[in-house]
C-alpha cells in the first residue's frame, strides 16, 4: 500500500481487525489508497478521488479528511464549505496541512471577521513554521486584502524579506501580487526574471511566462517555452494541469494573437489522463470552430461530463440555449445548466436568461431575478443588464424603476456597450423623490460588489499556489 499517513486518532480494534483482514485477503489491490486519491485529484478525477479519501478517512486518517474537504471546498457550495471548514477544524490541531487549509479558506472567505482574520494569520504562519508548503502567499493575499486588520504590516515588504530570506515561494507570491492589484501589465520585465528563476520549483510559473510571451508577442521565446514544457510533462516533472493552463493563454485573444493549433496539440496530449482538458477543448473548439466538427466537440464534452466536470455540463448548456452547433433547446439547456450551476457562475446567467425571456413557454420573473442577481454578485458580464432591461420592461412583472436604475448603472461602470442608452433614459425617467432611494441601493450594492470582486481575485490566486484546484 502506497502513500504516507497520518492518523488523527487510534484506530478502533474492529476498524484494525477489517484492515488486517483486508489484507490478508488481498494485499493492498482493493484498499483505498492515499497516493492514488492524491493523483485522480490532480488529473480532475474528483469522484475517484473522494472515494479513496473517504474511506481512508473513515478509518481516521487527518490527511484524507482533508483531502475530501479540499474537494468539498472546490464545490464552493456553502454547505459543503461548512462541513469543510468543520473538518480542518478538527484536524488542525495535528495536521500541517489542515492548518494551512483552514487558514486559506478564512483569507478567501468575503464575511470574515476581525477574529478570523487574526486567527488565518496565526494558522498559516504555524503551518509554515510546521514546513507545509502554499502559505506564504495566502497570507500575502490577507495583508494586501484587509490592510485595517493589519495596520503594521505591508503585504509588498513582507513579500521583500521573504525574498531576502530565499523561501521558494516569495518570487511567485511576488508575481502574483502584481495580478492581484492589476499592476502586471507594468511589471512584465520582472516577471519573465522571477519565473525564469523559479521555473524548475515552482511549474505554475510556465503559465506566467507563456502569459508574458504572448503579451509581447514574442513567437520564438513562447515555442521555446513550449518545447520545454513538453518535455518536462513527459519526464513527469510537470502536472498536466500546468499544460492545461498554457494551452488556455495560448487560445486567449485578449492575452495576443491566439496560437489555437499549438494549443490544440498540447490538450490532446494530456486529456486521456486529466480531463479537465476534455472541456478545455470543447471550449477551444467553440471559440475557433475551424478545428473541429459537432460530433467531435460532442466526445469531447460527453468525456467531460464522465468525469464529473461542471464545466462541461456549463459548456453543452450554452450551446442549447445558444443553438449555435445544435439545435436550440431551452429544456436541455436548463438541465445542462442547473447541474452546472453549483460551481459556475455563468451558469445562473444562462438560467436568468432562459426564465427572463420565457424560452420554457411563460416569463419566470421571480427565478430570474435570483439567478441574475447571483450572476452579477459573482462577476458575470452583461447580468447586471439583463437585470436592469428585466426591471424596466417589466415582462411578467411590475416595472421597477429604482431597481432598473441600480443596474442600469452598475452596467454601464462595467463598461457594457449597450448599457449607455438605457442607463440615460432611465436617469431621466426616475422621479426625484425616488432619487435618493435609488443612489443609496446602489452605493450599498456596490460596497457589496467590492467585497466579491476582491473575494473572487482572492480565490483565484490561491488556487493557482500549488497546483490543486482546491484551497
Amino acid at each position: 500500500m502506497t502513500g504516507s499517513l497520518r492518523p488523527l486518532r487510534t484506530l478502533s480494534t474492529p476498524a484494525l481487525l477489517s484492515l488486517a483482514m483486508a489484507i490478508g485477503l488481498s494485499g493492498c489491490a482493493g484498499l483505498p489508497d492515499q497516493r492514488l486519491a492524491n493523483e485522480a485529484l490532480k488529473r480532475g478525477d474528483t469522484a475517484l478521488a473522494a472515494q479513496n479519501y473517504r474511506q481512508l478517512a473513515d478509518l481516521g486518517y487527518s490527511d484524507a479528511q482533508v483531502g475530501l474537504a479540499d474537494i468539498q471546498v472546490e464545490t464552493r457550495d456553502p454547505e459543503q464549505l461548512k462541513r469543510a471548514e468543520a473538518t480542518y477544524r478538527a484536524a488542525a490541531d495535528t495536521s500541517p496541512r489542515a492548518q494551512a487549509r483552514l487558514g486559506r479558506l478564512l483569507v478567501a472567505r468575503p464575511d470574515a471577521t476581525e477574529a478570523e482574520h487574526q486567527e488565518a494569520e496565526g494558522l498559516l504562519k504555524k503551518a509554515f513554521a510546521n514546513g507545509e508548503g502554499g502559505t506564504l502567499i495566502p497570507l500575502a493575499m490577507l495583508y494586501l486584502q484587509y490592510p485595517q486588520s493589519f495596520p503594521k504590516v505591508s503585504a509588498q515588504q513582507q513579500i521583500d524579506k521573504w525574498r531576502a530570506a530565499r523561501y521558494p515561494e516569495a518570487n511567485l507570491a511576488q508575481v502574483l501580487l502584481y495580478r492581484t492589484q492589476n499592476t502586471y501589465d507594468q511589471h512584465l520585465d520582472d516577471v519573465e526574471r522571477l519565473c525564469k528563476a523559479a521555473l524548475s520549483a515552482t511549474d505554475i510559473c510556465y503559465v506566467e511566462l507563456a502569459t508574458v510571451y504572448q503579451k509581447r508577442g514574442q513567437t520564438e521565446q513562447q515555442n521555446a517555452l513550449i518545447a520545454q514544457l513538453e518535455n518536462a510533462h513527459a519526464a513527469g516533472r510537470v502536472s498536466a494541469q500546468r499544460v492545461d493552463g498554457v494551452a488556455r493563454v495560448l487560445a486567449d485573444a485578449d492575452l495576443g494573437k491566439p496560437d489555437a493549433t499549438t494549443a490544440q496539440r498540447l490538450l490532446q496530449g494530456v486529456a486521456p489522463g486529466y480531463p479537465v482538458s476534455w472541456v478545455t477543448l470543447a471550449k477551444l473548439l467553440y471559440d475557433f470552430p475551424e478545428l473541429g466538427d459537432v460530433k467531435t466537440m460532442m466526445t469531447y464534452l460527453d468525456n467531460g461530463r464522465a468525469a464529473d466536470q461542471p464545466r462541461a455540463e456549463l459548456l453543452l448548456g450554452k450551446l442549447y440555449y445558444e443553438g449555435k452547433w445544435v439545435l436550440p433547446d431551452a429544456r436541455q439547456a436548463e438541465v445542462h445548466l442547473q447541474k452546472a450551476a453549483g460551481s459556475e457562475i455563468a451558469a445562473h446567467y444562462y438560467l436568468g436568461q432562459i426564465y427572463r425571456r420565457g424560452y420554457l413557454g411563460r416569463v419566470e420573473s421571480q427565478k430570474a431575478v435570483e439567478q441574475l442577481l447571483i450572476a452579477a454578485r459573482g462577476g458575470q458580464n452583461s447580468a447586471d443588464f439583463a437585470l436592469a432591461q428585466l426591471f424596466s420592461q417589466g415582462h411578467g412583472t411590475r416595472p421597477n424603476l429604482v431597481n432598473a436604475f441600480v443596474f442600469s448603472q452598475l452596467a454601464l461602470a462595467q463598461g457594457t456597450p449597450a448599457a449607455t442608452d438605457l442607463a440615460q433614459q432611465l436617469n431621466e425617467q426616475l422621479p426625484p423623490v425616488q432619487r435618493a432611494e435609488a443612489q443609496q441601493l446602489l452605493q450599498h450594492e456596490q460596497q457589496l460588489r467590492g467585497t466579491s470582486a476582491q473575494n473572487a481575485r482572492a480565490l483565484n490566486v490561491l488556487q493557482s499556489v500549488d497546483g490543486e484546484e482546491a484551497l
